[in-house]
């Protein structure tokens, strides 16, 4: 029998609809999968086995009428436990929201039905995206397929842990800070962040409105892009979606490379990156150079405030989107309580961890009476001096090379003691967010202990397609093995 694990999602949807194979057996060999693999990885809070076995057998009945299929036909999806799944349980891996049954689907997942594929459950992050490790959940620590004893990255690391360890072969995250890259880059996947606007956030339970994006991640880029053509394009539902968002990427690997500029930022290469992946990232570049295209030293000059700048508009943002969570009107409710004051104080004490706690805390004092013009008002026009740097680098080259991550996966424990250090893992994948452009991990090599190591490729806004063919010709280039 064919191995249908190991296919990609390009595979299973051209077969399925082709009738060389059933939905049925690619949803069943999944779930298969997921029985035998997630006992040792976690990286599902919820299966959907009932409903994806449903799902299947719609697909195949569809078929069987002679009716079209999707351009996803039977391929079965992780979705981050963020975004709406409508009657399934969504709760961003808190206590606060145990138990809510989203009473609606995403604009996305109702995408990915309309393209007939088939959603296989929810994944563990940290809680309310706001980690780098997938140790803030509260429910359990998802581990990383290529080294238990080493975290997927965060905050999507159960949806880049699900693709790693095949039990599906395409997932959705959601990216803030680098939420999609870094753990694409740790599980070595391919993850995407597309342009602001791209993808309609209505349905994704957000962190910081201005930097939420939902993204794919997947074995390699031609499984990404098909999952962003499925996924992208306006939706009126959300005011931030852009009326310029393409809705077709093919993931073709450019043909010629002569004349093609690649920018190296001198401020991506400093103190505290680890030297394999210095010595990785540049191989993949120099195989570029090899082919024809431009290589060339940029500076970025306002990088260094990107980290300080993120961590005052992301809390900011975050405590006045988590004021919702109250215990009034959905999730967890603190008992015996005597006011409604104390039951404020005890549902979002008892109902958040400590790190949605820190966040929510410098969020507000960020924004308090005497205090938001020397933080929140200064870090905003920080943020447009770094988008006025990638606008002005931007003239000088089509793209920008920098590694994903400071180093390869970290093990549990190293740094959870210090939110710094923590913090200071989405260095290099913070300031793309705060500028709105688009932005991409590949793997490109594997350190002395077979950790993989992410190449990190950025793009002016809406050069997604670009991007993701780019991604491509490396991806043909370095030739990166996969888990079994």
């Amino acid at each position: 029998m064919k191995n249908l694990t190991s296919f990609s999602a390009s595979q299973i949807a051209q077969e399925v609809s082709s009738g060389n194979i059933k939905a049925e057996e690619v949803a069943l060999a999944h779930l298969e999968r997921i029985k035998a693999e997630d006992p040792k990885v976690k990286a599902f809070i919820t299966v959907l086995e009932e409903s994806a076995l449903i799902s299947a057998r719609e697909v195949d009945l569809k078929r069987s009428q002679g009716k079209k299929l999707g351009k996803l036909a039977g391929v079965p999806i992780a979705v981050k436990d963020n975004i709406l799944v409508e009657g399934v349980e969504t709760t961003c891996a808190s206590k606060i929201l145990k138990g809510f049954k989203a009473p609606y689907d995403a604009t996305i997942v109702e995408k990915l039905k309309k393209e007939d594929a088939v959603i296989i459950g929810k994944t563990n992050l940290d809680e309310f995206a706001m980690g780098s490790s997938n140790e803030n959940s509260a429910f359990f620590k998802t581990k990383n397929p290529w080294n238990l004893d080493a975290v997927p990255g965060g905050s999507s690391g159960g949806s880049a842990a699900a693709v790693a360890a095949k039990m599906a072969p395409l997932s959705l995250g959601s990216d803030t800070g680098g939420s999609i890259r870094q753990p694409a880059s740790f599980c070595g996947l391919v993850g995407l962040k597309p342009t602001y606007g791209l993808v309609s956030r209505y349905g994704l339970i957000a962190f910081a409105s201005s930097l939420d994006q939902i993204g794919p991640m997947s074995r390699n880029v031609e499984d990404a892009a098909l999952l962003l053509s499925s996924i992208a394009g306006h939706d009126l539902r959300d005011s931030t979606s852009s009326p310029e968002a393409q809705t077709h990427f093919s993931g073709t690997p450019l043909e010629k490379l002569r004349g093609l500029r690649i920018g190296m930022p001198r401020e991506y290469f400093a103190e505290g990156l680890d030297a394999e992946v210095q010595k990785s990232v540049w191989n993949a570049v120099n195989c570029l150079k090899t082919m024809g295209a431009e290589v060339k030293e940029v500076s970025l000059p306002h990088t260094s405030y990107a980290v300080a700048t993120y961590y005052i508009i992301a809390p900011s943002e975050a405590a006045s989107n988590l004021a919702r969570f109250d215990g009034v009107r959905y999730g967890y409710r603190a008992q015996d309580v005597k006011n409604l004051s104390e039951l404020y104080e005890k549902s979002r004490g008892e109902g958040f961890g400590p790190e949605v706690k820190r966040r929510i805390m410098l969020g507000t004092y960020a924004l308090s009476s005497g205090y938001y013009d020397a933080y929140y008002n200064r870090a905003q026009k920080a943020r447009t001096l770094i988008s006025r740097d990638f606008e002005n680098v931007f003239k000088e080259v089509d793209f920008l090379a920098t590694p994903t991550a400071p180093s390869a996966a970290f093990k549990f424990g190293e740094k959870s003691a210090d939110p710094v250090a923590m913090y200071l893992s989405d260095i290099f994948t913070i300031p793309s967010n705060l500028a709105g452009n688009a932005s991409l991990s590949i793997p490109c090599g594997l350190n002395k202990d077979h950790l993989p190591i992410g190449l990190q490729l950025i793009a002016p806004a809406f050069e997604d397609e670009k991007l993701l063919a780019l991604a491509a010709t490396i991806e043909k280039a370095v030739n990166f093995p996969q888990l079994n």
